[in-house]
């Protein structure tokens, strides 16, 4: 926290853009940190989202948006069954089958049952799916590498810690 003299004496804090925010004045007593972490995350998601649009358009143009996401977790982890795979996206199971449904059509995953239980089925990618995701995703680290080429390769690291730290806290 540093004094401003331009606020008529009251403290005054810079946020993450370096802007001076009266904590004070701040609505509902919200402390400046979560009102920062609130604007930018939204900036973050929503560059975020049209991001994953593009790049799901890049694996097949008939591709949703949403289901770029169960891709590439199948492609992190592999064979799953779609109940796993609604739970992790946080999605229904009507939803999950309508998109898994969509994806087969679009010859990027396939099905197979479960040897465990063979009740269930569990999803994987195609080659074909594989391969395009594959090099989406190898397009994508290329840009964060340029975009980022100026970053210490630490702070990278530890944006990547902070991130999976939050990530690791919303799913409780």
């Amino acid at each position: 926290m540093h004094e401003d003299g331009n606020d008529g004496g009251r403290p005054v804090e810079s946020d993450v853009s370096g802007n001076g925010v009266d904590r004070s004045a701040t609505p509902g007593g919200a402390e400046r940190e979560f009102l920062s972490l609130e604007r930018e995350l939204t900036v973050f998601l929503r560059r975020a989202r049209a991001s994953q649009g593009e790049m799901a358009r890049e694996v097949h143009p008939d591709l949703e948006s949403a289901a770029y996401g169960l891709l590439v977790r199948l492609e992190e982890c592999g064979r799953q069954r779609a109940t796993e795979l609604a739970a992790y996206i946080g999605v229904g199971k009507a939803t999950m089958s309508r998109q898994l449904r969509a994806l087969e059509e679009l010859g990027l995953v396939a099905r197979e049952p479960d040897p465990a239980d063979g009740r269930a089925w569990l999803v994987h990618l195609t080659d074909e799916g594989r391969g395009r995701v594959t090099s989406v995703r190898e397009a994508r680290r290329a840009r964060y590498v340029s975009q980022l080429a100026h970053w210490d390769h630490n702070e990278v690291a530890e944006l990547a810690r902070l991130l999976h730290q939050l990530n690791r806290g919303m799913e409780k």
